[in-house]
Protein backbone atom coordinates (compact mmCIF):
# COMPACT_ATOMS: atom_id res chain seq x y z
CA UNK A 1 0.00 0.00 0.00
CA UNK A 2 2.65 2.37 1.04
CA UNK A 3 4.06 1.89 -2.94
CA UNK A 4 1.06 2.96 -4.45
CA UNK A 5 0.64 6.19 -2.53
CA UNK A 6 4.39 7.12 -3.11
CA UNK A 7 3.68 6.18 -6.66
CA UNK A 8 0.60 8.33 -6.55
CA UNK A 9 2.35 10.96 -5.06
CA UNK A 10 5.56 10.68 -7.83
CA UNK A 11 2.47 10.87 -10.66
CA UNK A 12 1.01 14.06 -8.88
CA UNK A 13 4.61 15.82 -8.51
CA UNK A 14 5.27 14.97 -12.25
CA UNK A 15 1.80 16.05 -13.41
CA UNK A 16 2.69 19.65 -11.57
CA UNK A 17 6.15 19.83 -13.02
CA UNK A 18 4.31 19.07 -16.16
CA UNK A 19 2.16 21.99 -15.67
CA UNK A 20 4.80 24.17 -14.65
CA UNK A 21 6.78 23.37 -17.87
CA UNK A 22 3.76 24.05 -20.35
CA UNK A 23 3.39 27.61 -18.72
CA UNK A 24 7.04 28.22 -18.76
CA UNK A 25 6.57 27.19 -22.38
CA UNK A 26 3.49 29.36 -23.10
CA UNK A 27 5.46 32.55 -21.17
CA UNK A 28 8.41 32.30 -23.14
CA UNK A 29 6.35 31.86 -26.79
CA UNK A 30 4.90 35.56 -25.44
CA UNK A 31 8.52 36.85 -25.43
CA UNK A 32 9.56 35.15 -28.09
CA UNK A 33 6.51 36.46 -30.21
CA UNK A 34 7.12 39.76 -28.89
CA UNK A 35 10.75 40.03 -29.83
CA UNK A 36 10.13 39.12 -33.55
CA UNK A 37 7.44 41.36 -33.57
CA UNK A 38 9.63 44.54 -32.02
CA UNK A 39 12.96 42.93 -34.46
CA UNK A 40 10.58 43.20 -37.72
CA UNK A 41 9.49 46.83 -36.81
CA UNK A 42 12.90 47.70 -36.20
CA UNK A 43 14.43 46.32 -39.58
CA UNK A 44 10.98 48.33 -41.13
CA UNK A 45 12.39 51.13 -39.21
CA UNK A 46 15.38 51.00 -40.94
CA UNK A 47 14.65 50.41 -44.34
CA UNK A 48 12.11 54.02 -44.19
CA UNK A 49 15.08 55.78 -42.90
CA UNK A 50 17.82 54.75 -45.54
CA UNK A 51 15.08 55.62 -48.23
CA UNK A 52 14.21 58.67 -46.78
CA UNK A 53 18.03 59.60 -46.78
CA UNK A 54 18.10 58.31 -50.22
CA UNK A 55 15.48 60.30 -51.76
CA UNK A 56 16.46 63.36 -49.55
CA UNK A 57 20.08 62.93 -51.23
CA UNK A 58 18.73 62.35 -54.64
CA UNK A 59 16.52 65.25 -54.17
CA UNK A 60 19.10 67.68 -52.67
CA UNK A 61 21.67 66.77 -55.79
CA UNK A 62 18.78 67.28 -58.24
CA UNK A 63 17.76 70.84 -57.05
CA UNK A 64 21.33 71.97 -56.13
CA UNK A 65 22.34 72.24 -59.75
Amino acid sequence: MAQATDDSNDSQQVIAEIRELKQEVERFNQKFDNYQKATQWVVQLAFSLIAAATVTVIVSTVLGR
